[in-house]
């Protein structure tokens, strides 16, 4: 038998005065037009109608929302001070050699310089290597086939991080 109640953390989500849900949506996704999105289909019955409209708004994001929400990417290999998000996400980076730390610092270099943005992938469960090959492979693509690519991955990650606030106790 499965249980119909409401998660405790999507049912304090669910309940949260409008800025504060706000606030806790641009901590998962820096793009206004995704938070805004979600906020306005609050209450959520379950975390899979949350993660729906997610994969909804991600779909409809404009070039301008998705640069707004790479924005609040930090490269990898290189985590926002004192963010705890970012740091738990790269920590496949975390064994990574000076010699691996610098190659991605380069690789990170030259996808910026190729496609105007941060070099974005669910790091979440990879190593160093596997996202050194990620970029060595995504450098190749053209910008429209990588836009798509930065769409999926940031899709990942907010799915990732919606999961953490509505399963949080």
């Amino acid at each position: 038998m499965t249980s119909t109640a409401t998660p405790p953390g999507l049912a304090r989500f669910n309940a949260l005065e409008e800025q504060a849900a706000h606030t806790a949506l641009l901590e998962a996704c820096a793009s206004t037009a995704w938070a805004g999105r979600l906020l306005a289909s609050r209450p959520y019955a379950d975390p899979e109608a949350l993660y729906a409209e997610s994969d909804a708004a991600m779909a409809a994001l404009t070039e301008a929302d998705l640069a707004e929400a790479m924005a609040g990417h930090p490269p990898i290999g290189r985590p926002k001070p004192g963010d705890p998000t970012s740091a738990r996400e790269q920590r496949g980076m975390a064994g990574a050699t000076d010699e691996l730390r610098a190659e991605m610092l380069e690789l990170n270099l030259a996808y910026q310089e190729k496609f105007g943005h941060v070099f974005l992938i669910c790091a979440t469960g990879r190593t160093a290597e596997e996202m050194r090959d990620a970029v060595h492979e995504r450098l190749g693509n053209p910008p429209e086939k990588e836009r798509e690519i930065v769409r999926t991955e940031l899709g990942k990650i907010n799915r990732i991080r919606l999961t953490r606030l509505v399963e949080e106790d």
